[in-house]
């Protein structure tokens, strides 16, 4: 057996199993006609019995065909139709491990699919280590010195037999052919011969097929198709393909084929031309510190592109270095197989060194450094912090001081020293007041950034109850301390806090003080004493009293012993009592002796006023209207209104009085409840007008109290639904009979005026409907100077005849045009009137029609003149009767009608106004 064989021997092999069925598997993905695996590794013992079942091969076809043949590429095994590799014969001290190939051909399926089976002796590897067999040596082992010539197989025919029909396997199964990775050459460099029983003969061609060859990757290998000796062309990697299936063909010289095809397997032997590889470059991993030796820190992984069936692939682990070298320079080792690093030894302290720096090395051939590559890698482990160090105060003692009545202020600072890591539940520091306060007026709080405690004032303290304070602080962390440590005697200390006496205000015992007093007292009342207390006992001061507040100005304060007294009547009536409470405010300030500013508080006092009555009702409304006759609507509601409270208010008396005689025979009140009455009509007609009725009303006070008010009631007559007539109301307003004519007259008149003015409006807007002029009124130029500033090109150019332009005096070419064709610029053929006839169409106002309709008469002339000649748009005939405008009355007959000329414009208007108004104008 050859070195490829002997480095197959030597790999871990581990018995594969996934051909067992498990029954928790999910479901499978769409079939694939294959072996389950590509490669199968078995530990077999040194003895195989003749028939022995070494493995299983699963197959599938994806057609749940049972006519599937298994062919072996070893000669010493064979396998069964289920797919049972077995031994073809006994085979005794199986020492070297096989390395052979299975085949599986479908029923109907020119396919052939393959997997590779490595059977190795189960225990120890051979006797002799590879890392002892030279480099040299394993290449010329690998390479057999005398290639072999494979013979295309003859096949026997089936016989039949009592077991019934066997097949016969062949003569001979092809070996692998082995050839080792990265070889030198020369190239191309020869591995076997092809040879065919045939080729003695007649002439045999050779040729191969597959990947390789005539598949990608094309012309590794190659035949000379004469004599059958097959090549590799240059040096193969492992790496990229370990193996190589090819098949054999054997033609004669006409292309007809002579042999069967065979297969040949090709095994690219590994070198170890791979260093390991390590995942990471840097590894981070961690250990609390005081672990015990054993507990696992972190794992570093390397990976070797190498068989690692073979030794070459094999990583093995050390650890090279270790820095720092404390507590020992082996506080760590390391898994050689799994990378896995441990601690050694106890004594891991955080406080002492916190990061240690492992040089891991990874080597392959086993571990082998004569013959293995190796790499490496570093490892950081960080020792992480338990709580093994509790706090330490630096001081037995602390003291502090505060003045009284201060709150929210540090009185004194706790320093604290903890090993542990800072700013993390093992070092930060929890302080606790054990004794000395029991009205908790101190609370210590811990400064996140320095860990300190901060004894802070959270209750004022009074001097003259406490001038010191003994406290007792206990420390501790946030996190318990670690098993097995004891708490340290430094962790607790005492605090003395000192209270500073301050000059404090006087204070008023009741705040506010509240008294009761009817109002209406007179001024000059003492009604209370406000007196306050200075809390400073142990200093003689001298009070004084002042008024801050009294929005009435009723009160007054003596200044030396408080007393009020008032100044003016108390009014519960008043805008300044609010809920029948009237408030004061007063200030007590001391003299501030023993150099002490003077200090000053503030007083209430709150005076309930007791009602009385003191206010007469008044009576509401002060008007009302009704009807002139005696009616339901005749009638007004009446109440009242009194500033007093209860009982001194409702219910009231409403009475009429008896003077003038003239109040009662008119009308009369009737009480509808407690609080309201009703004014009615007494007589069945009151004549219309405005009447002043005055009405007694009282209150339910003790003694009562009555009010005189007056109503005034407008008397009108009303319309059927009850309401005053407009002259009703005007009538009852006071007016008489000529001013109510004089008013009536005015409005007709109005009236009138707004008439004619819509007539009028009316009349402007038909006018303004009329068709407009093609000139607008305003920019008619017939009576303007127009200056066109024209003079001519001068005296040579006016040198013309203008008869040439002129019509002619005969009226031939007018009498022969056809009728219905005439021009404005044309003399008329007929005997002119003395005056103009008015057209009825086109409007003689529209100028433009009138020219439009001149240019249209123009054009369609057959007789009419070229367009340079003189056009005379302005003929009026041959002459006139009237010599001048101011004529024209004298001329014309009373008979004349002018109305046309208010259709010519604003201007031809006036001119007929003036000439056809006829005989009233």
């Amino acid at each position: 057996m050859n070195l490829g064989s002997v480095l197959i021997l030597t790999c871990t092999l581990v018995v594969d199993t996934s051909w067992a069925t498990k029954a928790d598997q999910p479901p499978k993905p769409p079939c694939r006609p294959g072996f389950s695996e590509s490669f199968y590794t078995v530990f077999v013992s040194r003895d195989l019995l003749q028939g022995q079942n070494i493995l299983k091969v699963k197959f599938d076809d994806c057609q749940h065909s049972k006519a599937v043949d298994f062919e072996s590429s070893d000669p010493n095994f064979s396998v069964r139709p289920d797919g049972s590799v077995y031994a073809e014969q006994e085979v005794a001290n199986l020492s070297d491990p096989v390395q052979f190939m299975v085949t599986a051909r479908g029923g109907h399926d020119p396919h052939i699919w393959e997997t590779t089976v490595k059977l190795a002796l189960a225990g120890h590897p051979p006797s002799v280590p590879v890392s002892q067999i030279g480099v040299e040596d394993m290449i010329a082992r690998a390479w057999d010195s005398n290639p072999r010539v494979i013979k295309f197989p003859r096949k026997h025919q089936r016989s039949s037999s009592a077991n019934g029909l066997r097949r016969q396997k062949r003569d001979w199964v092809i070996p692998p052919i082995n050839v080792p990775e990265n070889s030198r050459g020369p190239f191309p460099q020869m591995l076997v011969r092809i040879r065919s029983d045939q080729d003695l003969e007649k002439g045999i061609r050779y040729s191969i097929t597959g990947a390789g060859a005539d598949q990608p990757p094309i012309d590794v290998y190659n035949i000379d198709p004469v004599h059958g000796k097959m090549f590799v062309t240059r040096p193969l990697d492992r790496e990229e393909r370990a193996s190589y299936h090819l098949r054999a063909h054997a033609v004669d010289m006409n292309g007809n084929k002579v042999e069967s095809p065979i297969d040949l397997y090709i095994y690219v032997i590994d070198m170890n031309d791979n260093r390991p590889e390590f995942q990471n470059q840097v590894y981070n991993g961690s250990v609390a510190e005081g672990s015990k030796p054993g507990t696992l820190v972190m794992q570093v992984t390397a990976n070797d592109s190498d068989d690692d069936t073979t030794a070459n692939g094999m990583v093995r682990y050390r650890i090279l270095s270790q820095t720092p070298h404390m507590p020992i320079p082996n506080m760590f080792t390391i898994n050689s197989e799994t990378g896995d690093i441990f601690t050694v030894a106890a004594g891991l302290d955080r406080e002492k060194v916190s990061q240690y720096t492992i040089i891991v090395q990874a080597t392959d051939m086993e571990g082998n450094l004569n013959f293995g590559l190796s790499n490496t890698a570093t490892a950081l482990i960080s020792v992480t912090d338990i709580n093994d160090n509790p706090p330490e105060l630096t001081a037995r003692t602390f003291s502090g001081e505060v003045p009284e009545n201060r709150v929210n202020v540090v009185v004194a600072n706790l320093t604290v020293i903890d090993r542990d890591q800072p700013h993390s539940p093992n070092w930060a520091a929890q302080y606790r007041i054990a004794s000395g306060d029991p009205q908790g007026h101190f609370l210590i709080r811990t400064n996140p950034v320095n860990n300190d405690g901060m004894v802070t004032v959270v209750k004022p303290v009074d001097y003259e109850q406490n001038r010191a304070f003994m406290l007792t602080v206990i420390v501790s962390n946030k996190a318990p301390l670690a098993s097995g440590i004891q708490s340290s005697l430094q962790s607790s200390a005492g605090v003395t806090i000192s209270v500073q006496d301050v000059n404090e205000p006087p204070v008023f015992p009741s705040n506010p003080k509240s008294i009761r007093f009817e109002e209406g007292v007179p001024a000059g009342t003492t009604l209370t004493v406000f007196a306050a207390q200075d809390p400073d006992l142990f200093i003689h001061q001298t009070v004084r009293y002042s008024k801050l507040s009294d929005p009435a100005n009723w009160l007054r304060i003596n200044r030396t012993n408080g007393q009020i007294t008032t100044m003016a009547v108390l009014d519960r009536e008043s805008m300044y009592v609010r809920n029948n409470i009237y408030e004061a405010t007063f200030l007590a300030a001391d003299n501030g002796k023993s150099g002490s500013p003077p200090a000053s508080g503030t007083g209430t006092l709150q005076i309930h006023l007791i009602d009385v009555n003191d206010n007469a009702p008044v009576l509401l409304p002060k008007e009302a209207q009704v009807c002139e006759r005696a009616s339901p609507r005749s009638r007004v509601n009446i109440t009242a209104s009194d500033a007093d409270a209860d009982p001194h208010v409702g219910p009231f008396v409403f009475e009429l009085p008896s003077y003038p005689p003239s109040v009662r025979r008119n009308w009369t009140a009737s009480r509808i409840s407690g609080d309201y009455a009703q004014l009615r009509l007494r007589i069945p007609y009151l004549d219309a007008g405005v009447y002043d009725v005055p009405i007694i009303v009282s209150d339910s006070g003790n003694p009562p109290l009555s009010n005189r008010s007056m109503i005034k009631v407008k008397v009108c007559p009303c319309d059927d639904n009850g309401d005053c007539t407009t002259t009703g109301a005007v009538a009852a307003a006071g007016l008489g009979t000529g001013a109510i004519i004089a008013i009536l007259i005015c409005i007709i008149i109005l009236l009138t005026m707004v008439l004619v003015f819509v007539m009028w409006m009316k009349r402007r807007e038909k006018e303004r409907q009329a068709k407009p002029l093609l000139i607008d009124p305003e920019d008619d130029v017939r009576d303007n100077i127009l200056k066109y500033d024209e003079e001519g090109g001068g005296e040579e150019d006016q040198d013309y005849d203008l008869s040439q332009l002129q019509q002619p005096e005969a009226l031939d070419h007018i009498i022969c045009k056809p009728t219905g064709v005439r021009r404005v610029d044309e003399r008329p053929v007929i005997a002119e009137s003395q005056y103009p006839i008015r057209p009825s169409l086109p409007h003689p106002g529209d100028i433009g029609d009138f020219i439009n309709d001149g240019l249209r008469a123009a054009d369609n002339d057959p007789t009419a003149p070229p367009y340079d000649s003189l056009l005379v748009f302005d003929y009026e005939g041959s002459g006139s009767t009237a010599g001048s405008v101011s004529s024209l009355n004298s001329s014309s007959s009373g008979d004349q009608d002018y109305d046309y000329l208010n259709d010519w414009g604003p201007r031809f208007k006036k001119l007929a106004d003036l000439y056809g108004g006829g005989d009233d104008d």
